[in-house]
């Protein structure tokens, strides 16, 4: 099936709108999407990030929360999202790869596409939009990541309410709110992956240079800016 082209008026609210946010918080980012897109929003959630988790939980708890489970996670991170979901009670569906991907295991040209694009694809059909944690500061390819994006790979509306945060603003959050944080970080980790791509970090600074390494990516292809 062809690509749904967004309205013109669609799109021009959302870079209207996008402008806008730039001096909004993501509590508010969240309030306008809930009462723009209705209660059919989705989340991606990787449990790296529950700050942003914690308030969509607050402000919508039947949120639809999907997790990304391409077979390779740390067993941590499993874990990590099972005690989540059952102490906040998440509406939370759980992607499984389809059968193709199990020529392409992690580390391979198409395991990211099989393992998380096309299952993430299938759990956004017919949602109007969806909420990400993507930071601008995660990475290079992020610079300029917009808060709010006619997603053109999977055809609905993106938002971004975390876009202008910092690290420091996501673990200011975690502690004044008494969250728990993801069991890896406290073993120097800093971006979290499935565990047979997923290092330290190689560079000081550079959270993401434990992602990939011996690779020639960046990114598994769910952000684009």
């Amino acid at each position: 099936m062809p690509p749904i082209a967004p309205t013109s008026d669609l799109l021009d609210e959302l870079d209207e709108v996008n402008v806008r946010f730039e001096r909004s918080t993501p509590l508010e980012i969240l309030s306008w999407t809930f009462e723009r897109f209705g209660d059919d929003v989705a989340m991606a959630c990787s449990f790296e990030d529950v700050a942003l988790l914690h308030m969509v939980h607050e402000l919508k708890p039947t949120t639809e929360i999907i997790f990304l489970d391409t077979g390779g996670h740390f067993p941590e991170t499993l874990s990590f999202a099972a005690e989540i979901e059952s102490a906040w009670n998440l509406n939370m569906t759980r992607t499984t790869p389809g059968p193709d991907a199990a020529a392409s295991p992690c580390g391979t040209a198409n395991c990211c596409e099989l393992r998380k694009v096309e299952p993430l694809g299938r759990a956004l059909a017919n949602h109007p939009a969806w909420i990400t944690s993507v930071k601008r500061v995660d990475a290079a390819t992020r610079t300029h990541m917009k808060i709010l994006m006619w997603d053109e790979k999977f055809e609905l509306a993106k938002v971004n309410p975390l876009a202008t945060w910092s690290d420091d603003d996501v673990a200011y959050y975690l502690k004044s709110h008494g969250l728990p944080e993801h069991p890896l970080w406290a073993q120097g980790y800093a971006s979290i992956g499935c565990a047979a791509m997923t290092m330290k970090p190689l560079v000081p600074g550079d959270r993401r240079s434990g992602r990939w390494v011996g690779l020639d990516k960046d990114e598994c292809g769910l952000h684009e800016a």
